[in-house]
Formats: C-alpha cells, structure tokens, sequence
C-alpha cells in the first residue's frame, strides 16, 4: 500500500474525504517548512496544528514561513 492508498483508507475508516491532489501538495509544503526551520517532528504537529484551526492550507504555509523567518510571507 502506497501512502496515497493508506491516506484513502484511513480517511475512509473515519467517514471523511481525503486530501485532494492540490491538499495532498499543500500539506506537504506545510510539512516542509516545519521541518527545514525546525526538527522533523515539527511536520506532523504543524499539520496536526493546522487541522485543529481549520484555516486553509495557503494561510498556514504563509503562517509557517513567517514563523521560519522567510522574508517573502513577512
């Protein structure tokens, strides 16, 4: 099983509709600025974080490359 197919299935056995192709991409982003700023384990809990406020994904990565000192999202 590829992580596409675990995230469908893990999204089905919780009755919700996984990411879409351009989420999928989003989360990843986010995922990414989290843990090049930081540790690895920022990733998932930036994600986890995210989730909880229920913004949207492009608010969250500016929100995430502010926080890593990324002059473009300042």
């Amino acid at each position: 099983m590829d992580a596409k197919e675990w995230i469908e299935a893990f999204a089905h056995e919780l009755e919700a509709e996984p990411p879409t192709d351009k989420e999928f991409e989003e989360i990843l982003d986010l995922a990414a600025v989290a843990a090049h700023a930081s540790e690895r384990v920022a990733a998932p809990v930036a994600c986890w974080i995210g989730g909880r406020v229920g913004r949207p994904l492009d608010e969250l990565i500016g929100a995430a490359k502010r926080v890593a000192g990324d002059p473009a999202d300042a």
